[in-house]
């Protein structure tokens, strides 16, 4: 069943930003997408020159239009312009039941202001009216009645209180902020629901970024029913489209990013492996996994007896679930050669790699720590859907594959640890890892947008908890 998303915004002939920005979005997140215009705007990627607004009754009248015929799975709604619009969508919205988010566009990536006085002070009537507001800082502190915000948590504050005043959740946006990093989070009446960071993409293609976001989330919420989800999706997808906008050639101001190209990239006109871009995403994760103490004294023969067979313990913890998650995998494959690989691998640990362990450590402990708990959560949080099931577990052969084979080469034969290095170093493990990455590269090109962005952030996610994982135990060592 498609995901029909309508978006209540202005024109940008320019096509980065406004309806033109929505369409594309929604339709790269897997949406349909349908859009109600309420502005002409005559702007390009140095900034508005002009607005015309809409006759809010024709505003009304295209409202009414889709929704009496067509079913909406969510609204984003964008600039309007003047009060009667405003009106106008407030009304409509007191007669749908349906998540909004509400992008209260005020400020363009020019500077330039796309909402007069009044529509400013009718803004404030219809925010209760939407589920999430994404404001940037800017319009953040101009709906507070507050200075701009210089520090992210300055800017966490302004969003709890615009939270807990009109009942809704907040998007706290960092893009604006000078720092290495772009922290976002979802913020309700009582705090921080949830907070995500990624480094600063260094470029001035940046135009439409906010209508980009606010998309995407809506889309993805409909997919997910989970904001906190819906944002993470929706900030990965956005890094992603300003990643590739220097490909683009639009205009000689602040151009638009880059909405299609994951889409163009899987269709083949910029071909690549997926996997391999996944492996070059998370190398600053796998560099930090190579500098833990713990990772080093393993390696060269050093690591104290109990740091180790804390780590077993752990690790044997660990396994009980990752047996039943294969076991999963191969419950729910439509190829029978996928089923077989996952139900070896299930009987792979739970004959072999658990018989290993108690050599090491007889009797284990049944405490698992709160880090095996997160990740095995993660884990099982996953086996509704195949795709992104065996994207989670991936990390699991791939990670333990990279590391072992750096520490066999550093072992020797006296080393204390050899026959555990030497599992996860052998030809049979290559090639079960080699296996598990043909099978995620197929189900990647079978995927759609959507599924695609799910796929990628199991994989991510179970990276980072590989990552610690191994930190718990180098937390002993150091």
């Amino acid at each position: 069943m498609s995901l029909n998303i309508l978006s209540i915004a202005g024109s940008d002939p320019s096509g980065g930003a406004g309806i033109q920005a929505d369409l594309k979005t929604i339709a790269a997140c897997g949406g349909y997408g349908m859009s109600v215009i309420t502005a002409l705007t005559a702007q390009n990627t140095q900034g508005v020159r002009s607005v015309h607004a809409i006759e809010p009754e024709f505003v009304g009248e295209q409202l009414r239009a889709v929704s009496e015929d067509v079913r909406i799975d969510a609204v984003k709604i964008g600039m309007l312009s003047n009060a009667a619009v405003i009106a106008q969508v407030a009304d409509w919205l007191a007669h749908i039941e349906v998540p909004v988010v509400l992008d209260p566009v005020m400020i363009a990536t020019s500077g330039d202001s796309l909402l007069d006085a009044d529509a400013t002070a009718a803004l404030q009537q219809l925010l209760p009216r939407a589920t999430v507001l994404t404001p940037n800082i800017d319009e953040l502190a101009a709906l507070s009645g507050q200075p701009v915000p210089e520090r992210w948590e300055e800017v966490i504050e302004l969003a709890r209180q615009l939270a807990d005043r009109h009942d809704v959740l907040v998007v706290a946006k960092g893009g604006h902020l000078n720092s290495s990093s772009c922290p976002d989070a979802l913020v309700g009446a009582y705090g921080v629901l949830a907070e995500y960071s990624s480094p600063r993409i260094d470029t001035t293609h940046t135009h439409g970024t906010g209508c980009t976001l606010s998309s995407a989330l809506a889309t993805y919420y409909a997919a997910t029913s989970d904001w906190s989800q819906a944002l993470e999706m929706a900030k990965s997808y956005l890094a992603e489209a300003i990643s590739g906008a220097a490909s683009l050639q639009v205009g000689s101001g602040h151009g638009p990013v880059d909405h299609l190209g994951a889409l163009h990239r899987a269709a083949g006109s910029q071909p690549g492996d997926p996997m391999l871009e996944w492996w070059e995403r998370i190398a600053d994760i796998r560099a930090q996994i190579d500098d833990l103490e713990f990772i080093r004294q393993l390696a060269n023969g050093t690591l104290p007896r109990a740091d180790f067979d804390y780590y077993i313990n752990q690790d044997a913890l660990y396994l009980r679930t990752y047996a039943k998650v294969l076991a999963r995998a191969s419950e729910i494959s439509s190829d029978i050669e996928a089923q077989r690989f996952w139900a070896i691998g299930c009987t792979g640990i739970l004959d072999g790699e658990m018989e290993l362990h108690r050599g090491f450590l007889p009797h284990f402990s049944d405490t698992p720590s709160e880090t095996t708990l997160n990740y095995v959560n993660h884990l099982s949080s996953c086996t509704a859907n195949y795709s992104e099931l065996i994207a989670a577990i991936l990390p699991c052969y791939w990670i333990y594959q990279d590391v072992g084979q750096c520490l066999a080469a550093a072992s020797h034969p006296e080393h204390p640890y050899a026959a555990w290095l030497a599992e996860y170093s052998s030809p049979e493990f290559d090639a079960a890892t080699t296996k598990a990455i043909d099978l995620v590269r197929a189900a990647w090109r079978r995927a759609d947008a959507a599924t695609r962005q799910r796929m990628w952030l199991a994989f991510e996610r179970s990276s980072r908890h590989e990552l610690y994982f191994f930190a718990q135990a180098a937390a002993r060592v150091e």
